[in-house]
């Protein structure tokens, strides 16, 4: 009988255990932590776990209304609220079995830097002028940086490891310089919290930063990345970091993107456009927005092979077909062509932010625009090029008296210096064994350095007009 009359009771006991042991506590994706930032008067979704069918309740102070979100059978939630303008600090808090609070949030612009080392590189790796920033860095607490770890997967994550930190000395010191210096011109003259999400890793092909749906499903790039050399040092094989170091970023929400990548797809530059073409789409796609892409076109540099670094410059040139994008001339930012991570990063920053600034903040009186090829006239024997973005006219910088790197041809394809005499926005072009010039090419070549400038500073972009093959053999 005792047998009997205990059982209920240990049942119960036992039932009680398995549901308390079935509880779980909000947990929140690392992106969310004190110190971050949320984009600005935008919907941003707030996401996380927590035990099947549990309430969660979130109240943000910036207006101190509190909603409620269900987690599904899943253990996942997921909810969105609207921000404000830009302001803060502010405190979020999470409240259901546990409570969580997110001290010190933030409420600006939000952007993602990614890309290969050029976009990683940081004071630790060797970039002295970072230091000058040191002693003001403690009073920059608008910007604020999540560095995620170089990670890969084989499969999208919803998750990754990081924290929001204050700009500060010691932060700053293993942080993208690049991102660095964009953000801080955006703080300067937005006068509103920046944040900073650094998702790169030196020597990555842009492959590995695609969704594999996006190769696999395309003949021409999946013939591509086959060609990838694999390493030791950095992963090759498509979509492995985008699944680690990307898709757990896409549910939150961001004004847009800069990237610094290149020199690891010079061996296929013939479909770098198309890829580039197709990872944006991917990234737009996934974040459900078509947010505003800036990129650095890769610097001189003597790379083994002829002209693959100019065939990558003309790729990237032509990305700019793809719609809210902007590219960023450095050829001028170069003093070693024999390092392949040139040291200026302040400029390459600062241009950046100008494109944003001028494109997506609508900001006026801005020159962002470096000049471009337009068309080209024929008279003769000189050939006349014309320039869009150059409507104040050219010039020349440096010690050179007159302009390099513009080259003539004719119907034999041989290319010869070209005598340059400017005029306004455009530039007039001969050589005296060449009667009937067909071509022009300028700056086209791996190491090619111009010299010739808008009146506003910006250097002239590399550029070709002809279409003929290219020799890419190994270089004597």
């Amino acid at each position: 009988m005792k047998r009997t009359t205990l059982l209920p009771a240990i049942l119960l006991s036992v039932s009680f255990f398995i549901s308390a042991f079935c509880l779980g506590d909000i947990r929140l994706p690392a992106i969310f932590s004190d110190n971050m930032v949320l984009q600005q008067q935008a919907n941003v979704t707030l996401w996380g776990w927590s035990s099947p069918a549990e309430k969660i309740y979130i109240t943000t102070s910036w207006n101190n209304v509190t909603d409620s979100v269900t987690a599904n059978g899943n253990a996942h939630w997921k909810t969105s609220i609207h921000t404000p303008a830009a302001g803060g600090p502010y405190t979020i808090t999470f409240k259901a079995r546990n409570t969580i609070v997110l001290n010190n949030v933030m409420l600006g612009e939000v952007w993602v830097c990614s890309g290969q080392s050029n976009m990683q590189w940081s004071y630790h790796n060797g970039l002295p002028e970072i230091e000058q920033e040191f002693a003001g860095a403690a009073a920059k607490t608008n910007i604020r940086f999540f560095q995620l770890p170089q990670t890969t997967s084989e499969h999208p994550q919803d998750n990754c490891p990081g924290t929001w930190k204050n700009c500060g000395p010691e932060t700053l010191k293993s942080f993208s310089a690049v991102a660095y210096y964009f953000g801080k011109k955006l703080e300067e003259q937005l006068h509103v919290p920046i944040g900073l999400i650094n998702t790169s890793w030196g020597g990555t092909p842009a492959e590995v930063w695609t969704p594999a749906e996006a190769i696999d499903n395309d003949p021409v790039l999946k013939e591509a990345a086959a060609k990838q050399p694999k390493t030791d040092w950095w992963p090759t094989a498509p979509a492995l970091t985008y699944n680690a170091m990307i898709a757990p970023l896409t549910q939150f929400n961001i004004a847009g993107a800069i990237w610094y990548q290149g020199e690891s797809n010079t061996g296929t530059a013939a479909s770098y456009q198309q890829l580039m073409t197709a990872m944006i789409g991917s990234w737009r796609k996934a974040w459900d927005k078509a947010f505003p892409f800036y990129y650095v076109q890769i610097a001189p540099f003597a790379y083994g092979n002829k002209h693959i670094g100019a065939l990558l410059r003309e790729a990237q040139n032509k990305t700019m077909a793809v719609p809210n994008t902007g590219m960023v001339v450095i050829t001028d930012l170069v003093d070693d062509i024999k390092n392949i991570h040139p040291k200026n990063k302040h400029d390459v920053g600062a241009r950046l932010a100008a494109w944003a600034l001028a494109e997506t903040y609508h900001k006026e009186g801005l020159t962002y625009k470096s000049p471009e090829y337009k068309h080209l006239t024929v008279s003769k024997n000189k050939a006349t090029v014309y320039f869009d973005n150059a409507a104040s006219g050219l010039t020349l910088k440096g010690q050179e008296k007159k302009a390099t790197e513009f080259y003539i041809a004719g119907e034999d394809k041989n290319f010869l210096p070209a005598d340059v005499k400017i005029e306004g926005d455009h530039v007039i072009l001969s050589n005296k064994a060449i009667k009937d010039p067909v071509a022009v090419r300028f700056a086209f070549g791996n190491t090619a350095i111009g010299n010739i400038f808008s009146k506003e500073g910006l250097p002239v972009c590399p550029f070709r007009t002809d279409d003929w093959e290219v020799d890419t053999s190994k270089e004597k």
